[in-house]
């Protein structure tokens, strides 16, 4: 493992790797262990799309493993102003241990891990969002004690946490039903991958989907760059909110896992998510640990 990409590089065992190093990460921090494992590593971040969790978690993160963080604002490089992203990766591999970007271009994230010469993180494309999954996966194995054979839900926009969620919940051997509108499903390349499973369901009716489920995810139905959408969206999202009565349909004990920020009265309605309030804050906080994971995974010296 060089780089993350995106989930669909990876093997199962990477990812149940990454799973059992954020464990292990977790509780070394819980009891004041310390893990300098990043002394003297330098992580530049790149940030084309705002953020709360990915700034402040890969920024803690590389504290607590004795690392440095750089947050530089696409305002302030020269790729903001045109500069080729080849580029800029090839004068960053230079100064850098490693670099995480956020931007909107799955193409963007894939040029900078071709052109330069240090591991490249994906903390979030149009595309995937591969540090949210993994730690949404840790959060999932945390509450139900394995991922084999539990049944996820997703409910909502075909987008980068519908895409993530398909790849990483099949890959540890969840089975998969996702519910959204026509006109807003995973892209091809997914739903590709997703056939070679038959443990993977595609539907229109969020109901269906909820049948059974171990674990119900959402997501807002407006991504960042789709504010002009917001109202057509409103009207093509309709039903699709996770609520007392869908979660009546899932298992008794059945979890909520909401990536955030939430629109309660939206996507999910305000009593859902306080019932939930403790599991999804796990996974925000699981954020970090999941993230120290890649971190060490990718730049820890090996020798």
């Amino acid at each position: 493992m060089k780089h993350l990409l995106k989930l669909l590089d990876l093997t199962p065992e990477e990812i149940i790797g990454i799973l059992d190093l954020a464990d292990q990460l977790k509780y070394e921090k819980k009891h004041g262990i310390p893990h300098p494992r990043l002394a003297g590593k330098t992580l530049g971040m790149i940030f084309e799309k705002s953020s709360t969790r990915t700034r402040v978690s890969f920024e803690t993160g590389m504290y607590q493993l004795g690392g440095h963080a750089l947050f530089l604002s696409s305002h302030d490089l020269q790729i903001g102003r045109g500069e080729a992203v080849q580029d800029t990766a090839r004068v960053l591999s230079r100064y850098l241990d490693g670099i995480m970007i956020r931007t909107f271009a799955q193409e963007e994230v894939e040029s900078l891990a071709e052109y330069g010469n240090i591991p490249i993180i994906n903390g979030l494309t149009d595309f995937c969002h591969p540090c949210q999954i993994l730690a949404d996966l840790m959060t999932i194995r945390e509450h139900k004690g394995t991922l084999e054979g539990l049944k996820m839900c997703f409910i909502g926009d075909g987008n980068n946490m519908m895409n993530s969620l398909i790849v990483g919940c099949l890959k540890t051997k969840m089975s998969v039903s996702v519910a959204c509108p026509e006109g807003y499903r995973p892209p091809q390349e997914i739903l590709d991958f997703a056939a070679q499973y038959p443990c993977f369901e595609l539907t229109d009716d969020p109901k269906k989907a909820a049948v059974g489920a171990d674990v119900v995810i959402t997501d807002v139905w407006t991504s960042m760059g789709q504010e002009e959408e917001s109202e057509k969206r409103r009207k093509a999202f309709d039903g699709y909110q996770v609520n007392a009565e869908l979660m009546a349909l899932a298992k008794p004990d059945a979890m909520v896992q909401h990536c955030l920020p939430a629109h309660r009265g939206e996507e999910i309605t305000a009593d859902v998510f306080e019932a939930h309030a403790d599991e999804i804050f796990d996974e925000a906080e699981n954020r970090l640990h999941a993230q120290k994971a890649v971190l060490v995974t990718l730049l820890e010296d090996k020798n």
